[in-house]
C-alpha cells in the first residue's frame, strides 16, 4: 500500500512545484506590468499634459485651451481620468478670428470635476499612431454656449483650407473616438443677437456622440456630420416655470437623434398653477387660462447643421397626437382692454424672434374646449370640439420660404360637442400687412339642443328644439373686417328666454319673451314651408380688443341670428312689443291698486 501511495505523493509534489512555478511567473509578471505601466504613467504624464495642449490649442487654431488640475493613466487596463477640467475659448483669438471673418457662431466653455477616458489602447498610439478610444465620459459637465450669427458664415464657404486632419497629423494618423457622453449636463444657452443678450439653462440634458473620427478622408465623409456618425439627445423630466409665475411647462421624455433627423417628445404640458376661479383672481382681470397636454409629439427631417449655426429650426414634419387644449376665462372679473390687432396666429409667427419653418405639420385626436363663467348666470358654459385632426402646411416666418411660398394652408376635421362633424379650412397670407386670411367649411347634422351647454349660461337661452341640417360658410376677414357669406339649414326650431332667479339661485324660463320669440322673430324652420332658404351676407367690423378665436366666432354668429330670423328689424319689433306689454302690466297694476284703495275707503267710512 505504501509502495503504491509513493510514486503518487511523488507525482503530486511535482505538479505543485510546478504551480508555484507559473504562480509565481504570472506574479512576477503582473508586478512588472505594474511596474512598467506606473513607470510609463510616471514618465508620460507630463508628455500627455503637454501633447494634449497643444493639440487642443492646435486642432482649434488656438481658439480653444485645455486645463487640468492632473492626469492619472494605467496603461494595463487603457484607462486615464483628468481631473478638474477646464475648456474654454481665447476671447482675444476670438476677436481675431471675427475680424479676419473666420469666427464660429458658437463658442462653447465646458467645465467638470473629472473626465474618464475608457479603453484609450495605449500600444496602438504608440507603435500605430493610430488613438482610439472607447469611451469619453463627462460626467455632470457644466457647458455654456454663446450664440453670436456671422454674415460671412452665410455663404457656406471654408474659414480654412487646413481639415482637421491636418491638425493631428503631427502626433496621429487617426484619432476615433467610439462614444463620446455628456451626462447628466447642466446646459446654458446665451443668445447674443439682440441689444440685450437673452439667456436660458436647461438640467438634466443627456448628449451622446458616436463615432468621432479624424483621418485623411473622413472630412470628406458626407455620411458624418462634425465627424461624427450620430448625435443622440436625451432630455428627461424637464420643468419651466413661466416669468410670471402663472404656468409650469413639463417635457417628460425628449430623444433626438441627427443621423435620422427625428425629433421625439414623449409627454408636453402647459399646467396651470392655479385652478380656473382662482387664476384670473391671481392675475387681477379676467385673463385666458390654458390647460394644455399632448401625449406625443414628433418632428422629422430637422436640419441640425442650420439649427447649430443660426438657431433657425427647419423641419420636414412635425406630429401632435392624443392630447387636449382647455381655455377658461371669468368673465365676472374686470377685463383687461388689451388691442388685439396684429396679433392673429399668423401675425405672432412673424414676430417670432428666432426664424422656423415646419413644411407640415399633422394633428391627431386633440380635444379642444373653450368655457367662460358667466357674471349674469353665475354658470359655466363650454363649447368642445372633440378628435380634432387634420393638416396644417408651410408653418414659417423665414423671408427666403415667404417669397416662394406666401400662404399657410390648414384643413381641419373636428366634431362640435362630440356631434356634429365639421370641416374648416384656412388658409393665411404671411405676406399681407394687414393679416388677410380665409375660411370655409361646413358643419354636418346634429341635434341643437346639445348647444344648451353653452347657450344656456352664456346666452340665457335654452334650445328647447331643433337639428341641425348643415352649416355652410365662406369668409374672407383681416384685421379690421370679415364678409363673407353663410347658409344655416335646420327643423323645428323653438327656444326659450332665461333668467336669472336670485331667490332660488337657478335659471327660470321668461314664458311671455319666450313667446314672442317664437312666435314673431325665430323661423322654426329653414328652408321654410316654400323651401325658401334665408341666406345670410356677412360683414362684420372686428372689435378691437377682441381675440381671434372671438372675432370668428362672433363673425359666424351674425349669420345664423340673420339665418334663424334674428334681425335688427325683428329686434325692434319685439323690444316695442314687449315694451307694450310691460305697460299695460303697469297699467293693470296701477288699476288693482287704485280698487284696492277705494274698497279700504269705503270700508273705513262704514
Amino acid at each position: 500500500m505504501e509502495e503504491t501511495l509513493l510514486p503518487m505523493t511523488r507525482k503530486a509534489r511535482k505538479s505543485y512545484n510546478a504551480l508555484k512555478w507559473v504562480l509565481g511567473i504570472l506574479f512576477s509578471g503582473i508586478l512588472l506590468l505594474t511596474a512598467i505601466s506606473w513607470y510609463l504613467s510616471v514618465k508620460i504624464q507630463p508628455i500627455i499634459k503637454i501633447q494634449l495642449r497643444e493639440m487642443v490649442l492646435n486642432a482649434t487654431d488656438s481658439l480653444y485651451r485645455i486645463e487640468f488640475s492632473d492626469v492619472s493613466t494605467n496603461f494595463i487596463t487603457g484607462s486615464a481620468a483628468l481631473n478638474d477640467v477646464s475648456i474654454s475659448p481665447d476671447t482675444l483669438i476670438y476677436q481675431k478670428l471675427a475680424a479676419l471673418r473666420k469666427a464660429p457662431n458658437n463658442l462653447y466653455q465646458v467645465r467638470l470635476k473629472k473626465l474618464m477616458i475608457k479603453n484609450f489602447h495605449p500600444w496602438r498610439a504608440i507603435w500605430k499612431r493610430k488613438l482610439k478610444i472607447d469611451v469619453l465620459l463627462f460626467d455632470n459637465p457644466e457647458v455654456v454656449m454663446t450664440n453670436r450669427q456671422f454674415d460671412f458664415n452665410e455663404s457656406g464657404g471654408k474659414h480654412s483650407d487646413r481639415s482637421p486632419y491636418d491638425y493631428i497629423s503631427a502626433y496621429l494618423s487617426e484619432l476615433k473616438v467610439k462614444t463620446i457622453d455628456f451626462k447628466n449636463i447642466s446646459f446654458k444657452y446665451i443668445n447674443k443677437n439682440f441689444p440685450v443678450p437673452e439667456a436660458d439653462s436647461v438640467r438634466n440634458l443627456d448628449i451622446t456622440l458616436k463615432n468621432w473620427l479624424i483621418d485623411a478622408h473622413s472630412s470628406s465623409d458626407e455620411s458624418r456630420l462634425y465627424l461624427l456618425k450620430d448625435i443622440v439627445v436625451k432630455l428627461n423630466d424637464y420643468t419651466y416655470a413661466t416669468p410670471d409665475s402663472m404656468y409650469h411647462l413639463k417635457l417628460n421624455q425628449l430623444d433626438f437623434s441627427a443621423s435620422s433627423g427625428k425629433l421625439n417628445i414623449r409627454s408636453f404640458s402647459v399646467l396651470p398653477r392655479y385652478s380656473e376661479m382662482k387664476f384670473g383672481a391671481v392675475a387681477g382681470f379676467a385673463r385666458d387660462r390654458f390647460h394644455i397636454q399632448m401625449s406625443n409629439m414628433s418632428m422629422e427631417g430637422i436640419d441640425l447643421p442650420l439649427y447649430m449655426r443660426k438657431q433657425e429650426l427647419y423641419a420636414k414634419e412635425m406630429e401632435i397626437s392624443n392630447g387636449f387644449v382647455e381655455v377658461f376665462n371669468n368673465n365676472e372679473l374686470p377685463k383687461k382692454e388689451v388691442l388685439r390687432t396684429g396679433r392673429d396666429p399668423h401675425q405672432l409667427l412673424q414676430k417670432l424672434k428666432s426664424l422656423v419653418t415646419v413644411k407640415q405639420l399633422s394633428l391627431n385626436d386633440v380635444d379642444i374646449s373653450y368655457a367662460e363663467f358667466d357674471k349674469d348666470s353665475k354658470q359655466k358654459g363650454k363649447i368642445t370640439f372633440e378628435h380634432t385632426s387634420g393638416i396644417i402646411t408651410n408653418v414659417t416666418n423665414s423671408p427666403k420660404v415667404k417669397a416662394k411660398y406666401p400662404y399657410l394652408f390648414a384643413s381641419l376635421s373636428s366634431y362640435m360637442m362630440g356631434q356634429g362633424k365639421l370641416d374648416i379650412n384656412f388658409r393665411f397670407d404671411l405676406e399681407a400687412k394687414d393679416g388677410a386670411f380665409r375660411y370655409s367649411g361646413k358643419l354636418g347634422p346634429m341635434d341643437g339642443r346639445v348647444l344648451n351647454r353653452i347657450t344656456k349660461p352664456l346666452g340665457m337661452i335654452e334650445v328647447r328644439s331643433g337639428r341641425v341640417k348643415q352649416l355652410e360658410f365662406d369668409i374672407r376677414a383681416n384685421d379690421r373686417l370679415a364678409t363673407g357669406k353663410l347658409d344655416f339649414a335646420f327643423n323645428d326650431l323653438s327656444v326659450g328666454i332665461l333668467k336669472k332667479d336670485q331667490l332660488q339661485d337657478r335659471l327660470v324660463k321668461q314664458g311671455l319673451i319666450s313667446f314672442l320669440a317664437n312666435a314673431m322673430v325665430i323661423n322654426s324652420d329653414n328652408p321654410n314651408a316654400a323651401g325658401v332658404l334665408v341666406r345670410a351676407p356677412i360683414r362684420y367690423q372686428r372689435v378691437a380688443t377682441a381675440s381671434f378665436f372671438s372675432f370668428i366666432w362672433r363673425t359666424l354668429f351674425t349669420g345664423i341670428k340673420h339665418s334663424v330670423g334674428v334681425t335688427t328689424e325683428k329686434e325692434q319689433k319685439i323690444k316695442s312689443q314687449i315694451a307694450k306689454f310691460e305697460k299695460m302690466k303697469s297699467d293693470r297694476d296701477k288699476r288693482r291698486a287704485e280698487r284696492q284703495r277705494r274698497r279700504a275707503r269705503r270700508a273705513m267710512e262704514r
